[in-house]
């Protein structure tokens, strides 16, 4: 542009500055050029400088005396270093500034959460007439009016106000909400139950029973010795220093969870320990605490030669006729047949469990009825539910037990092994009306004199609560509201006819109410609710029952993962003689260690955690526990605190 509009008369210079400049007014990154002209004549000065100005560009006088050039450029670099000083202070004066800051932003910050939080909860009370006094309702559990009372004076006093609080009970139609007192050891175990859903206000509360039942179910699952001590000193570890970790904020969700089931953790380890001792097993190794009190008098290559062979319970040269003193005998171990001893044994006491575990969920209803005032409810529902649960299943129950005390390994006539019946079967043949077929060379089929008697009057008895269940609730509930409509509509006649008779009138008695409405509705509702509620628990008597197999299918799987564990890994550093099996041993440990840490205890731990909470869910609060409450929520700082921090750092 400058050639053609002064037509080469001018010479030109420019360089490109290759750092990118900040622009002051729009903070960009900008590349600039610089650049100088030489012309000669006030003609060509005045085209160059609209040329320059038509482009934007920022023109600087360049003297012609080379002195004057000089002294310019020393006044620039003057300049610059007093604007560099400048700059250099002002930084260090906002960098003391946000430092003074920073060490008092965290109260700032909450200071300013706080004062938030009581203008939002002040917005909500209402102004009185006088326009003096503020008017709050809300929920206030009553062993906290004392302190309320007393914090509400103390709080006049400091803020020097001439008026006096006032606190009143209120009568109300709403439901309360519900408010579980915890600490830091029943808080777990309540969220389980809360999970579920919250307990309606004064229903009974499933966590205090909780805390044992929980992780007994789970130790009986995960019962190992072993196993249950490592988990025992983790949670141990996590107990002992819970204030230092507590402090460690951390978003890592799986050590949150672990943490705050820290307790619920140390008693599953502690429960865990209690059961693997009773079973004797510790990482598929068994304790020979007390002696076996089982012999062989077989010598030792009859022994390898025949592995079928068998120990006699009933002769006193192989067995000494006296159980072991706690737990199993640790013979069993070593036993081939111990798949088989344990099968039986396992499953007749997870039923046990499972119906003693039922019937004190069924009995803790009657605590709700008694407090609810509902008498109906206790003769109608929970009469029938414990005579059914226990004329058929702790019947069956009673039988484990009394086949294990009437049938020992002594061959006798009457109390032959052989003799003894099925427990499963005598109970379908029970359900069935049907009568037991005597095995061979046996006197009898049943246990005790009777049997068969009583068997048959149980199931009549329980079958007759089915139709109590289903029918008496809703036929009570619908007579009573006829008498009170029958009572309601000759009351009324009643006043009109006297109105009629002494104004000398004639007034016709009310027609009755038309047939279909509201209260046929309301009563079909009932039966439908009823009888979906009986069908409920009939059957799911039978499935629950069932349900705690569960026990024993997962005891028996933990008990033959750790002995593949143990055979097909731990073994194999065992058979080196030499120095180099004991370097061998340290790779087989770790990796035995690792695969038992992984796999069977937070692996299994974390099945068996989940069907314990399936069998609390389902099978125990289920049969007294509804969970349709809400939760009651004070005003706390610390909770509004959490929420703050938690947005500010998302």
């Amino acid at each position: 542009m400058l050639w053609r509009a002064c037509r080469g008369n001018v010479f030109l210079r420019q360089a490109e500055i290759e750092t990118p400049l900040e622009d002051p007014s729009t903070g960009d990154q900008v590349h600039k050029s610089v650049f100088i002209i030489f012309f000669q004549g006030d003609q060509l000065k005045s085209r160059v400088r609209k040329i320059c100005e038509g482009f934007r560009a920022t023109l600087y006088p360049c003297p012609e005396a080379p002195s004057q050039r000089r002294e310019m450029a020393m006044g620039v670099m003057t300049r610059i270093e007093d604007l560099n000083t400048v700059l250099g202070q002002t930084q260090d004066h906002r960098h003391r500034v946000l430092v003074a800051a920073a060490k008092n932003i965290k109260n700032w910050f909450i200071k300013v959460v706080k004062i938030k939080a009581i203008y939002h909860t002040l917005n909500l009370f209402n102004l009185d007439v006088t326009q003096k006094c503020l008017i709050a309702e809300c929920w206030v559990p009553l062993l906290d009016i004392e302190t309320i009372q007393l914090a509400l004076r103390r709080g006049t006093e400091r803020s020097g106000s001439s008026v006096p609080p006032i606190l009143n009970r209120m009568d109300t139609f709403e439901d309360p909400p519900t408010y579980n007192r915890t600490n830091k050891f029943t808080g777990a175990f309540q969220n389980l139950v809360d999970a579920y859903g919250i307990a309606s206000y004064r229903e009974i509360n499933p966590t205090p029973y909780t805390i044992i039942s929980f992780p007994f179910l789970f130790a009986v699952m995960f019962g190992d010795l072993g196993h249950g001590c490592l988990m025992f000193l983790f949670a141990g570890f996590l107990v002992l220093r819970e204030k230092p970790l507590a402090a460690k904020k951390t978003d890592n969700e799986v050590w949150n969870i672990f943490f705050a089931g820290r307790y619920i953790i140390l008693l599953m380890g502690l429960f865990s320990m209690y059961t693997g001792f009773i079973y004797n097993d510790i990482f598929s190794k068994s304790l020979n605490l007390f002696g076996s009190h089982w012999h062989t008098n077989y010598n030792e290559s009859t022994v390898l030669s025949n592995k079928d062979l068998q120990i006699n319970p009933s002769l006193s040269s192989d067995y000494d006729q006296v159980p072991y003193p706690v737990g199993l005998d640790p013979v069993w171990q070593l036993a081939l047949n111990k798949i088989v001893f344990l099968n039986a044994y396992k499953m007749k006491i997870s039923i046990i469990i499972g119906v003693l575990h039922m019937l004190s969920g069924v009995s803790l209803s009657l605590y709700n009825y008694r407090y609810f005032k509902d008498r109906l409810s206790i003769y109608c529902d929970f009469i029938p539910q414990v005579i059914f649960l226990v004329f058929l299943f702790f019947y069956m129950v009673l039988l484990m037990f009394i086949k294990w005390v009437s049938y020992g390994p002594q061959n006798d006539f009457a109390n032959s092994p052989a003799c003894a019946p099925s427990i499963l079967i005598t109970f379908i043949n029970m359900v069935l009306f049907k009568d037991a077929v005597a095995l061979a060379n046996c006197d009898t089929v049943y246990m005790f004199a009777g049997q068969g008697a009583l068997q048959k009057f149980l199931v009549i008895v329980a079958l007759l609560c089915v139709p109590i269940m289903l029918l008496a609730k809703p036929i009570y509930i619908m007579r009573q509201q006829k008498e009170k409509h029958v009572q309601l509509v000759n009351g009324h006649a009643t006043t009109e006819n006297g109105d009629a008779e002494g104004a000398g009138r004639v007034v016709q008695q009310p027609p009755p109410p038309p047939a279909g409405g509201h209260d046929e509705n309301e009563i079909g509702e009932l039966f439908i609710h009823q009888g979906i509620h009986t069908i409920e628990y009939v059957l799911g008597s039978v499935s629950h029952t069932a349900s705690y197999l569960r026990l024993w299918a997962l005891s028996l799987a933990h008990a033959q993962l750790s002995e593949v564990l143990w055979s097909m890994v731990m073994t194999k550093g065992l058979i080196l003689n030499s120095w180099i099996g004991g370097v061998w041993l340290w790779f087989v440990f770790g990796f035995w260690a690792i695969l038992t840490v992984g796999i069977l205890v937070l692996m299994e731990g974390l099945s068996a955690f989940l069907h314990t909470l399936r069998l609390h869910w389902v099978e125990f609060q289920s049969k007294f526990y509804k969970g349709l409450g809400y939760a009651f929520a004070p005003f706390s700082f610390e909770v509004i605190l959490n929420t703050a921090s938690t947005a500010v750092e998302e």
